[in-house]
């Protein structure tokens, strides 16, 4: 009937965790879909992106020259230029790229009106230098306002790219986020000497973000790539470039770019501008100038060899700055690069699919909140939301290198309402059943034990389990002997007041107090709950429980007239344990062999004048967490075979008394038959009682040369 109950009493709990769940993750999933969280998701997906930013295949054949501060400051104090520098200028900068071999060349600056009547020259000279480049796109602006150009402008022909199923596929939000009505053209000396004119204009999110970039727009019917693709398409004109959009990709040369419901592209971030290598306009400039006089560059133009080469600015005053995930301020030819190195990889990233976000929501919010509900413990909710709380950093953060932008915010708003919701029930429902479990057996129990009945009331039944236990057994020195001397008020003092320290060291330590018996202590532990370093507590337990009596030991002495001493036992092994009794009344204890064996070794410590024992099993279970001595071999009464004994000091580091170094030599030489070698040394540690113990057994050894000894004490008494 226990069982059934308690299986009664978890599928409650899952039920009221289930529902709890659903509304959390409904709450969730409402903030997701109308945008609540977007603020906090785009911060999010910023740290995302710096994590994970790192030079990707293709990074290394985009180059940057950036017109900087120092590029400016260069052309004032060097040539005495002023802003807007003359057109001709560029002329060597774009020369430059020719003679080092880069593959393409894309300007990210608008040449929209002509140089005045006095420089007509410079226009021509730029256009000039513009047909002689590699593959040149240009810039132009579109616009959705004013300003700029209704039509397509007759004189400008250029190639007229075709993308496959577009005009089915331009349709509600992509329409309105691609297709622009006004243009912004360059001069005729720019557009007719350019392969490919490429759009500038670029929409941020709605905090002022660049992540998503279009790889297209339409203007007057016609396809205008923006600049990072018109850059990518520049020297492959020739030779033509497929592209179509079905659903929601956009393919283009046999690469598949995801796009979100406006026909945009979700950028991968390399780093900022210096991933791409840039270098300031002033330096390139100056190193083609150089070459032509014969002279050696600062920049080697075998630097830009088949490299993607974008020309922008930088400088403040020029007001081309963009903000990205990665910085508040960086050069706006920086969005076209990436583009451009996104392509060149194909690696976009994409949005999740909305089922799957919906799904892990609803999920993480469900398991949070049933796994809460079936904890009987603040500290085990405490664990589980350790646990749940990173689960959708995690799961966002494993899918970037994927290609996935998953959504952070709902499902930590999911998992934190599940936890809360939990465990607001919990305190409410199970609250009064908690405290009367408490206050019924506090008197009577270990903390451990009612916490484990608090978390399964089932277990108030007969049965028990097989487990590895270390188990301590405590008895006062003669206490029968001096205990018959006390009236029982004196007596009944110092046993409460003698049982209270020892007890209070035990629980502190985690362990479950067994029984008393008089003036014995039983304990063990690593039931009812598991405990790791469950040898290392007892041993802990059992070198605190004699300082503590030590410390007392003067107060006792007043008290009684004699001093009070403690021997204690400690075994580590494989017993019963359980809830062992009648239906009506039983105890949770413990039963085998290896209980018998603690009780066996604390009684042993007679033979060697010790206080404290501990088994081989223990000592090696502990792991070198103590320093000590081993003692010896032993059978106790009952047992065949033996067991090897030590005697621990303190924890690793506290070093053992003077002499033990000496023991343990002496020890090794009766084990190997050297009895008058051991003697010798034994002689010398005369306040050990161990080492007195071994000397007697070596002078009767020597005294009588036919006698032969094992190295095994055969102990005739418990």
């Amino acid at each position: 009937m226990g069982r059934g109950l308690s299986k009664s009493a978890t599928g409650k709990k899952l039920l009221r965790g289930g529902v709890i769940g659903i509304f959390a993750g409904v709450l969730a999933l409402a903030g997701w879909w109308f945008g609540i969280f977007d603020r906090w998701e785009a911060a999010a997906w910023s740290w995302r992106v710096r994590y994970f930013a790192r030079p990707g295949p293709e990074t290394s054949r985009i180059k940057l020259i950036l017109l900087d501060q120092a590029s400016l400051d260069w052309g004032k104090n060097e040539l005495g230029l002023s802003w807007p520098w003359p057109r001709e200028v560029y002329g060597p900068l774009i020369d430059f790229c020719r003679r080092g071999g880069a593959r393409a060349v894309a300007f990210d600056v608008l040449y929209t009106e002509p140089s005045d009547r006095h420089s007509v020259g410079q226009d021509i000279a730029l256009g000039e230098a513009i047909d002689r480049s590699p593959p040149f796109a240009a810039a132009l602006a579109l616009s959705r306002t004013t300003g700029g150009m209704t039509g397509w402008p007759e004189e400008f022909s250029g190639p007229n790219l075709k993308i496959a199923g577009l005009e089915k596929w331009l349709t509600g939000e992509r329409a309105r986020s691609l297709v622009y009505p006004r243009a912004s053209f360059p001069i005729p000396e720019v557009a007719d000497n350019a392969i490919l004119l490429g759009s500038v204009t670029e929409e941020p999110d709605p905090d002022a973000i660049f992540r998503r970039a279009a790889l297209f727009a339409v203007f007057d019917g016609r396809i205008v790539p923006t600049l990072g693709t018109a850059a990518y398409l520049a020297p492959r004109l020739e030779r033509g470039v497929p592209m179509a959009v079905t659903g929601d990709r956009f393919r283009i040369d046999g690469i598949s770019v995801p796009l979100d419901e406006e026909g945009r592209a979700l950028l991968r971030y390399r780093g900022n501008a210096a991933v791409y290598q840039p270098f300031s306009a002033a330096g390139v400039i100056q190193s083609e100038l150089l070459i032509r006089e014969g002279g050696e560059p600062p920049i080697d133009p075998e630097t830009f060899r088949d490299c993607y080469v974008l020309f922008g600015f930088s400088a403040p005053g020029l007001l081309d700055l963009r903000s990205t995930p990665l910085s508040p301020v960086a050069p706006g030819v920086l969005i076209h690069a990436v583009v451009l190195d996104n392509l060149l990889a194909g690696d976009f990233l994409r949005r999740c699919p909305p089922p799957a976000v919906i799904l892990s929501i609803l999920s993480l919010a469900l398991l949070a909140a049933a796994a809460v509900s079936l904890t009987a413990r603040a500290w085990q909710g405490g664990v589980l939301a350790l646990l749940f709380l990173p689960l959708p950093w995690l799961v966002g953060f494993a899918a970037y290198p994927a290609g996935y932008w998953w959504p952070v915010i709902a499902g930590q708003t999911a998992v934190v309402l599940g936890l809360a919701g939990a465990l607001l029930v919990n305190y409410a429902v199970e609250g009064r059943q908690k405290a009367f479990i408490k206050g019924a057996f506090k008197h009577y129990l270990s903390s451990a034990v009612i916490e484990r009945l608090i978390e399964d009331p089932s277990q108030l039944q007969l049965g028990g389990e097989r487990k590895e236990l270390s188990i301590f057994f405590s008895d006062i020195q003669k206490f029968s002997t001096f205990s018959e001397k006390l009236d029982p008020p004196t007596l009944i003092a110092l046993l409460n007041d003698f049982l209270s320290d020892m007890t209070d060291i035990i629980l502190e330590e985690g362990g479950t107090l067994d029984k008393y018996i008089g003036d014995a202590i039983v304990a063990f532990w690593n039931a009812p709950l598991t405990q790791g370093n469950h040898a290392v507590r007892s041993i802990r337990t059992a070198l605190r429980c004699q300082r503590k009596l030590a410390s007392r030991r003067e107060e006792f002495r007043n008290r009684t007239g004699v001093d009070l001493f403690m021997r204690i036992g400690v075994h580590t092994g494989e017993v019963v344990v359980g809830n062992m009794g009648s239906r009506d009344r039983f105890d949770y204890t413990v039963l085998g062999d290896a209980a018998n064996l603690a009780s066996r070794l604390e009684g042993a410590n007679k033979a060697f004048g010790t206080y404290l024992m501990v088994s081989e099993n223990t000592w090696e279970v502990a792991g070198g967490a103590f320093s000590g001595r081993e003692l010896g071999k032993i059978r106790v009464v009952g047992r065949k075979t033996p067991v090897t004994v030590f005697q621990p000091w303190g924890e690793r580091g506290e070093n053992p008394p003077a002499g033990w170094d000496l023991f343990d030599r002496a020890r090794e030489l009766c084990y190997r038959g050297s009895w008058r070698e051991a003697l010798e040394i034994l002689e010398k540690l005369e306040d050990d009682p161990p080492a007195r113990v071994y000397a007697a057994r070596c002078r009767e050894l020597i005294a009588d040369p036919d006698s032969s000894w094992d190295g095994i004490w055969n102990l005739t008494e418990k």
